[in-house]
């Protein structure tokens, strides 16, 4: 059971006002500096984060577009150039041909024939010269 004098009744985080803590500072309180940035994807999305005011070089150059999931920059041209080189899907045979060589293939295939001519399944004539 809750005391009723209890001190977290009728507060939620990020209250302030009026709690009369006793660790308050002189900038206990204030609300920081914030920016909008608008980055803009090559479908010509714009996305508008809120920000710290940071310096600069500590804002992120590229954002995902909310909208489609693209890469975003802030000036709209790097996420073009960005969006035509890399589609980021691979299929599952892109994935396959990272990890095993040409030669890799062709010993698996052959290793899968030999399995189905055993089982009976491929006569022993069909795809012999392979």
């Amino acid at each position: 059971m809750i005391h009723p004098a209890s001190g977290f009744r009728g507060t939620r985080a990020g209250v302030t006002e009026g709690t009369g803590s006793s660790f308050e500072s002189v900038d206990h309180g204030k609300a920081l500096p914030r920016i909008h940035i608008s980055y803009w994807c090559a479908k010509g999305h714009e996305t508008r984060p809120v920000f710290i005011k940071l310096p600069e070089d500590q804002i992120p150059p590229v954002w995902d577009c909310r909208r489609c999931g693209a890469p975003a920059s802030r000036d709209g041209q790097a996420a073009a150039a960005a969006d035509a080189m890399d589609d980021g899907y691979k299929t599952h045979l892109e994935y396959v041909k990272e990890r095993r060589s040409g030669q890799d293939a062709e010993d698996v295939l052959a290793g899968a024939l030999e399995k189905l001519r055993a089982r009976g399944v491929l006569p022993d004539e069909l795809l012999r010269d392979t």
